[in-house]
């Protein structure tokens, strides 16, 4: 063979080859931009019972929840609101109903802008809207988009200009790419070179969505493909953050984001997944298994009759949040994998119906142990239990969100029945007295976390123990002088609480808050020599031996959402509360409570409670011990060895510090359920009627499960 007929042939098939990887770029991206289409075009006419919920509830623009504001756009076309954008837009392609000089941080104006500019070309892009392709909108969206590239706004929030614009813009780009002219397309590709890659968690995934966008009206496959690789490194567990080995999410630092960058970790990853469908950049089962195993177990967890818990939302207390952050996760579980895998479309169904639907039937027990959160499900009521320790961060303060969220983990207990109880009472709560928590009683203003999650609980024993149907938790409180050993018992019919060791040296009362939601009419009280009873809207409450401490009272409230969110503005809302909360005096030195709480109550099954059925064993600093005499079983938080007769054929010597479930087990034998909420030890040790039993403890990401063994 010739070398001229070698060099031709070499040649010939080099250029096939470029051909090959050139069409298959050019298919891959093609996809990609066909698929931005059916997700924000060719989906917003399709009906499901999510978009009737999604209608009747809409968010609107005002909230700055990058999540909640994608979910507005999923609101079908509205003819009223489009003429509003034509007509209110000015000749300089500006909105006058917009503050382009805002300096806030959060719920920036500008940023509505984008929105409009997004709104406007989904509608243009839709073959079923009366504006498809029309020329009145095509210029409207010209001007719209000269005003941004000429005016270049800018917030003091690094977020929006990183994230928050290039996310919605992008896609406005791509949608419309055949529209621009060159100079708009360099100009579309310089806003989205804002985002680069960096950062950890959801911002990291964010960065990389935003830099996926520019690689696609660059047609730079190599930069798509970058991008792609960026965004599923982050789908793995146990890392410092993002997804935990308790099915938690975190973000900055070990702190629960479950409503938060957790949901718009799981909405964008969906999203992603949908986008990159049909490509060889594709999601594979393996990676969709992770995502799906955070709905199934994690947010299944979470949310309750539609209605996401107050404790996961995190530092984002806006209007209605329960409600729309819910949807919105509803919205990703059922489009994650594009519809198209089989185990991503079982667990969504499980999650809509244990969530969303009256058909409940997720009962069971969980604690997360690596983020102090407790959550109780029955086929009626949930409750969910927020707690911090020396590991663990409760919550943070950070642009104006949650101005009054300083108590927010120090054991607040939240039942819901109806999920209506705490439905944006926010700007109305005296936030001193959120449900189970202990704290000072004082007329000034809570503190403020002005080091975000700062200052943090100082104890260290604080964890959970289930048995997989009910279980227990404990927290050492020791916080600003203050110091309580609270304790929580999860049954079918009750939540027991007990709290001992509380003590100060403050000239302020020290109340612990039993109660505080909508008042739904005067509270019922039943007193006897024993103890103090409150029936409230379904709800009964037992208070043991506080008859002389303990205060019920209906009062009207008045608030403002600026005091707890600041993108709100400062205008009055008002309501009644029910609030009942027990006060310990000034300086107490071990003082002690202990009340039940019984989410499903008739105003008879409240006086025919029987407190007998918990035997409280003991209560105070060294060890809070509990006979549940209906089952059988013992259950205590135990700190420093002790020995306890709990029945007359039950002893018990509790070597090891820990959380204990003692119970009889199969064939008669001694069942042991023990969980280290200090998460530092090696091994158990206990002695039930003289036999002693030791067990090695889980160690490594494990610590602070729930183990179970048997003693003979």
């Amino acid at each position: 063979m010739s070398m001229k007929y070698t060099r031709l042939v070499f040649s010939f098939c080099a250029c096939l080859a470029f051909s090959q990887a050139f069409g298959k770029a050019e298919g891959d991206l093609s996809v990609i931009r066909q698929n931005f289409n059916r997700i924000y075009v060719q989906s917003e006419g399709e009906e499901s019972p999510l978009k009737e919920l999604l209608l009747q509830n809409q968010p609107g623009f005002s909230v700055s929840d990058r999540v909640v504001m994608e979910l507005q756009q999923r609101v079908p076309y509205e003819a009223v609101r489009m003429r509003h954008y034509l007509k209110a837009l000015q000749s300089d392609g500006s909105w006058s109903d917009i503050n382009y000089q805002d300096t806030n941080r959060s719920g920036w104006d500008p940023r509505l802008h984008a929105e409009r500019i997004l709104e406007m070309v989904k509608h243009f892009s839709n073959p079923e809207n009366e504006h498809y392709h029309s020329k009145k909108v095509e210029k409207a969206i010209h001007r719209a988009l000269r005003y941004w590239f000429v005016q270049k706004p800018v917030c003091l929030n690094w977020y929006y200009n990183q994230i928050g614009i290039p996310r919605t813009l992008g896609t406005a780009f791509i949608l419309f790419e055949p529209f621009l002219t060159d100079a708009e397309k360099q100009d579309a590709i310089t806003v989205m070179k804002q985002a680069r890659f960096g950062m950890t968690g959801q911002n990291k995934v964010w960065l990389a969505g935003n830099v996926m966008m520019r690689g696609v009206l660059e047609n730079d496959l190599d930069l798509v493909k970058q991008a792609r690789d960026t965004i599923v490194s982050e789908i793995v567990r146990g890392g410092k953050e993002g997804i935990k080995d308790d099915g938690c999410f975190h973000q900055h630092g070990p702190q629960p984001q479950f409503g938060n960058y957790g949901l718009a970790y799981v909405y964008t990853m969906s999203l992603l997944s949908g986008l990159f469908s049909d490509t060889s950049m594709a999601f594979t089962p393996s990676q969709l298994e992770v995502i799906a195993g955070l709905l199934e177990e994690g947010y299944q967890w979470v949310i309750w009759q539609g209605k996401m818990d107050i404790a996961a939302l995190g530092r984002q207390l806006f209007a209605s949040a329960p409600l729309h952050k819910a949807l919105s996760l509803a919205f990703a579980a059922t489009e994650l994998g594009g519809g198209r895998d089989a185990r991503c479309n079982q667990v969504a169904a499980r999650l809509l119906k244990n969530c969303f639907s009256p058909h409940n039937d997720l009962i069971g027990h969980k604690h997360f142990w690596q983020s102090d959160y407790t959550l109780s499900r029955r086929a009626g009521w949930m409750a969910s239990l927020k707690m911090a320790s020396d590991r663990v961060m409760g919550v943070e303060t950070m642009n104006g969100d949650n101005m009054k969220g300083y108590y927010m983990a120090d054991g607040a207990l939240y039942i819901y029945k109806d999920a209506t109880e705490y439905y944006d009472i926010f700007p109305l709560w005296d936030w001193r007295k959120l449900p189970g928590v202990t704290c000072y009683d004082d007329v000034r203003p809570v503190p403020l976390l002005k080091h975000s999650y700062y200052p943090r609980n100082r104890g260290r024993f604080v964890g959970g123990l289930s048995d997989g149907k009910n279980g227990i938790s404990a927290m050492e409180l020791d916080r600003d002088g203050l110091k309580a050993q609270k304790f929580w018992l999860f049954a079918d019919e009750a939540v027991l609480c007990l709290g001992a060791g509380i003590s100060s040296d403050s000239a302020l009362h020290v109340t612990t808050a039993v109660e505080q939601c909508w008042s739904r009419e005067e509270p019922l009280r039943i007193s006897t020599a024993d103890d103090t009873r409150i029936w409230h809207h379904g709800r009964g409450y037992v208070l043991w031996n506080n008859s002389d401490s303990c205060f019920a009272r209906t009062v009207a409230s008045s608030g403002s959402w600026h005091d707890v969110m600041q993108m709100y503005k400062n205008d009055t809302v008002s309501g009644r509360l029910f609030t009942l909360y027990l006060d310990h005096g000034v300086r107490p030195k071990e003082s002690s409570y202990c009340y039940a709480v019984l989410p499903e109550a008739t105003e008879a099954d409240l006086r025919n409670f029987c407190t007998d059925n918990f035997r409280v064993m003991c209560n105070d600093s060294r060890l809070q011990a509990v006979w549940q005499v209906d089952r059988s079983v013992c259950w205590a938080a135990v700190r420093e060895p002790f020995t306890l007769r709990v029945t007359p054929e039950l002893e018990v010597d509790f070597h090891t510090p820990g959380l204990y479930r003692i119970g009889r087990g199969t064939g008669g034998r001694w069942e042991v359920y023990f969980s280290d909420p200090m998460q530092c030890q090696d091994e158990v040790q206990i002695t039930v009627n003289g036999k002693r039993g030791t067990h090695a403890l889980p160690q490594g990401k494990n610590r602070g499960t729930t183990l179970r063994l048997e003693i003979d």
